[in-house]
């Protein structure tokens, strides 16, 4: 055999082991049914122009542009994509920096089970740098994106977090959200547009068992007025034993009147606009 071809048949080899490698990779590292992107396949050893090959042999599906699905064996697509599967691989996959928070958090933790929190009700995710396409899915709930801005520290209110994707099976994993502590400042950051003050009351009332050091710290921590103000509104209403171990006037409340809902009064104490029945009638701090 001539030597140029001895070299090319033995490039091809390397070459055919490589990609050999690169798809073992991805296969042990991607249940199926579960998420990639082309960053994510390219920092693996994938070239871009290996994608359509993985497509075409059905290793790969392509979910839409620059983002891929490992498929069931021997079944169909389905064109819904479940958004805990999709965040799951966002997380434990991809190693995006986000998470769920907000009402969902709230919601998936036990404090909004008696909510009409159906289809309808949006998945908060929270990240500096939240991937394009996460909004466009096909998913069977809709995505609302926000950036961590609430927070100074945004490190602040989250569960210990010991999983990691090459030690555990993905049946597992866990997705990463707010502690009900955070989680609720988050919601009351997006009154009266984007959540409901009758909502939020009916969540606030589940919320017996809130950590006053987590909370304390948070609220040091806010960065929104509104939110801080319209917390100790809440929290003067429900009475909840931990509302004892907080002092309003240990936290910036700022200065003067804020306006929020048009047709509300003015709180006495917090000086915010609320719908009237949630203006306080008894004097003091509520308790």
């Amino acid at each position: 055999m001539p030597a140029a071809s001895a070299l090319k048949i033995c490039h091809h080899k390397r070459h055919g082991d490589q990609r050999s490698q690169n798809l073992k990779k991805v296969l042990e590292a991607v249940p199926t049914g579960y998420l990639v992107d082309a960053a994510w396949l390219t920092a693996h050893g994938v070239a871009y122009e290996t994608f359509r090959d993985y497509v075409k042999r059905g290793w790969l599906e392509r979910v839409t542009r620059g983002l891929f699905r490992r498929p069931f064996p021997g079944t169909s697509a389905s064109d819904t994509i479940d958004w805990k599967i999709c965040l799951l691989s966002v997380q434990h996959i991809m190693r995006y920096n986000v998470h769920v928070g907000g009402m969902k958090a709230l919601a998936q933790q036990g404090h909004g089970h008696y909510l009409r929190l159906g289809g309808n009700a949006p998945v908060w995710v929270y990240g500096e740098a939240i991937p394009n396409w996460l909004s466009k899915l096909p998913l069977n709930a809709r995505i609302e994106t926000r950036s961590r801005s609430l927070f100074d520290d945004p490190k602040l209110g989250f569960p210990d977090d010991t999983t990691d994707a090459g030690q555990i099976l993905p049946w597992d994993w866990q997705l990463r959200m707010s502690s009900p502590e955070r989680a609720i400042l988050e919601a009351i950051d997006e009154l009266p547009d984007h959540e409901s003050f009758h909502n939020l009351d009916m969540v606030f009332e589940s919320l017996t068992t809130l950590r006053p050091k987590i909370l304390s710290a948070l609220l040091y921590s806010c960065r929104k007025i509104k939110a801080k103000r319209l917390f100790f509104v809440f929290a003067d209403r429900h009475r909840h034993s931990w509302r004892k171990r907080l002092d309003p006037e240990g936290f910036d409340l700022g200065s003067g009147d804020r306006a929020l809902v048009n047709g509300g009064r003015i709180h006495p104490r917090y000086r915010i606009v609320v719908p009237e029945e949630f203006v306080a009638t008894e004097a003091g701090d509520g308790m």
